[in-house]
């Protein structure tokens, strides 16, 4: 912890204020000469204008802590999991290996199927975001589902049929 330099303590009242000037003399010849009228109203200013208290605990800027750094590689970690596994054999995929055969460009396509991928996290990232600030999380999880299961339904229908 760094050790605060030594600060002048304040007098008390304002008798005292002419003992600090005093004290103070070596830089009297840089102080205007109306700083002592000026340090003895700002000594006699009322009570009311009192120092408010520090901040409480919770107002202060948050830092991160290493445990909320863990908590934030537990989050991208099964972020990563999740879209991995499910973009693993999907016709994105299929599409991109498509592709790449038929253009022998193997770092175009991958740069396209990358971008494309991020730019569709990120509308994904910002509508959640934008939800979660007007609707409560269980019932974004639950529409989540319901969506998930019409999607289904939709696809085990276009198949029988």
């Amino acid at each position: 912890m760094k050790k605060q330099p030594q600060l002048l303590s304040m007098p008390a009242n304002t008798s005292s204020v002419t003992e600090l000037t005093e004290s103070l003399s070596p830089l009297s010849a840089a102080v205007p000469p109306n700083a002592e009228a000026s340090l003895e109203h700002a000594l006699t200013l009322p009570t009311s204008l009192e120092l408010s208290p520090p901040p409480s605990p919770q107002a202060a800027p948050k830092t991160r802590s290493p445990k909320s750094r863990q908590g934030a590689w537990s989050v991208f970690a099964s972020t990563f999991v999740t879209i991995f596994l499910a973009e693993l054999g999907d016709k994105t995929q299929v599409a991109t290996l498509l592709m790449t055969a038929e253009s022998q460009s193997p770092w175009i396509v991958f740069a396209g199927a990358g971008s494309a991928l991020v730019a569709t996290s990120l509308l994904g990232v910002l509508l959640g975001r934008w939800l979660a600030t007007r609707i409560s999380p269980k019932t974004i999880e639950k529409s989540a589902g319901v969506v998930l299961l019409f999607v289904s339904a939709m696809l085990v229908w276009d198949i029988l049929h």
